[in-house]
């Protein structure tokens, strides 16, 4: 076969710490960019180009999932970065065409999912979750280093020189994946030909949610996350635009923010998050785990000082709690059988999400008329300046109105999710269930509990 050495773990740790490594230092870049292509609506622009790049994630992750089961992962992995990273170049050649391929390129951009397909294929049950562990602590890892290296060599040598160097680390990605990631399904799951039929049922993004009604519990459950993911997934699309145009951060500043906040999230995913499980149950690290996310959503809404957003950051990486301790709850009360459909709904809730979160922020950012209707002012000026020269001119009383819709939003799933009970089994309702997991209970979808811990950004750039 193909490749350096024989398949493991550390050939998909690389692939995903290149790929992140590489769009992480296009952070400030791209907020500056985003900026002057959409002087007008730039916040409306942002969202509606990060929503249909989560829609279309959505929609093609099943059947890129599905065709890598037949095909292999080799191939997919090098589709996915490809396209993933194709954007990259073109933000100095052209940046209308920068954020129309980034919008595109939604299709392929679910590189995650062909990683833990191929760790999955490598590993066994019980080695699977440290595995997905290492995988997402080596996305945090790179977004922890990479904005504040970009934000760095972009005030001392300009972002052209950004642009390549990212550039040239995605080309790393494609060459190594090209040449020293060995294919890791076996040979004889693979047919011999390309014609493998591939069903409906397994492209169908929308099959895991169609069973959602099914059973109470899992109904409930699926609510609290759509209504807590929806708000972050937005907030997650739009905050660092947020602080740099209109809290008025530093480049720099905005690069010290997400690696204070990556590594308050990674402390408070593992540390913190296990002793609570043992102290408190699995319920109430969730019920807490939303109590601040509603803090922070509203910290963040009624903020109009920096000093407040780093505040409040701290009581985000707490909040991150909430994914990991639901998808641990659905591992314990689900019977063993319906394990990858559970954590299949859960994840297409979160993937709709994506989409639809940073298009809702976007048109309520443009609904309370929250624009910088000039340049920013140059690095060396205070924060506190744009701040002041922004609320004169908006006599805004909430300077971010979606953060507060994220936080109602929140509230409804804290309430619905006090309904949930502590001790229960899912049982089955329908018989399509098992038949629907055998189809897609397949350890290759990001639907296992790993990407739940996802410490940051998922898979979406900043």
């Amino acid at each position: 076969p193909q490749g350096i050495g024989s398949p493991s773990v550390y050939h998909a740790v690389i692939v995903i710490f290149l790929e992140f490594f590489a769009w992480g230092l296009l952070t400030a870049p791209t907020l500056v960019v985003l900026h002057e292509t959409f002087p007008k609506h730039t916040f409306l622009m942002n969202g509606l180009i990060q929503g249909v790049k989560g829609l279309l994630s959505f929609l093609s992750a099943p059947l890129i999932g599905a065709l890598s089961d037949v095909w292999g992962r080799k191939s997919f992995l090098l589709l996915t970065v490809f396209f993933t990273c194709a954007p990259i170049p073109l933000m100095k050649i052209s940046p209308w065409w920068y954020f129309a391929v980034i919008s595109v390129s939604g299709v392929f951009a679910v590189t995650f999912s062909v990683v833990f397909a191929y760790v999955a294929d490598i590993t066994q049950e019980h080695e699977r979750s440290m595995a997905y562990g290492l995988v997402s602590a080596t996305f945090a890892a790179s977004l922890v280093t990479s904005p504040a290296i970009g934000a760095y060599l972009g005030r001392a040598y300009g972002d052209s020189l950004v642009v390549v160097l990212a550039t040239a680390i995605a080309l790393l990605d494609i060459c190594f994946i090209l040449v020293a990631v060995p294919e890791s399904l076996p040979e004889k799951m693979r047919p011999a030909s390309w014609g493998a039929p591939i069903s409906w049922e397994q492209a169908d993004p929308f099959a895991s949610l169609k069973k959602v009604g099914q059973d109470s519990i899992v109904l409930l459950i699926c609510i609290t996350v759509f209504l807590s993911y929806l708000p972050e997934a937005g907030q997650y699309s739009s905050f660092f635009l947020y602080l740099r145009q209109i809290m008025g951060f530093s480049s720099e500043s905005v690069a010290a923010f997400i690696a204070v906040l990556g590594i308050l999230s990674i402390i408070a995913q593992t540390v913190v998050l296990s002793l609570l499980m043992r102290s408190i149950g699995n319920k109430n690290t969730i019920l807490l785990g939303l109590g601040f996310q509603i803090l922070q959503l509203a910290w963040y809404g009624f903020g109009s000082e920096p000093w407040m957003m780093w505040a409040a950051g701290a009581v985000a990486a707490m909040s991150s709690i909430t994914f990991p301790a639901v998808s641990a709850l659905v591992s314990r009360t689900a019977d063993a059988d319906q394990q990858g459909v559970v954590q299949g709904m859960i994840t297409g809730i979160r993937g709709l999400c994506n989409g639809l979160g940073p298009a809702l922020y976007g048109f309520i950012f443009y609904i309370f008329h929250v624009e910088l209707n000039e340049l920013p002012m140059p690095e060396s000026s205070s924060g506190g300046n744009v701040v002041a020269q922004y609320h004169l001119q908006q006599n805004s009383i909430i300077p971010g109105p979606p953060f507060l819709f994220g936080a109602c939003s929140v509230l409804l799933a804290l309430l619905v999710a006090l309904f949930i009970p502590e001790h229960t089994n899912l049982t089955v309702r329908s018989s399509n269930w098992k038949k629907h997991c055998g189809s897609h209970g397949h350890p290759h979808s990001p639907q296992a509990p790993g990407e739940a811990k996802e410490p940051l950004l998922q898979d979406t750039n900043v």
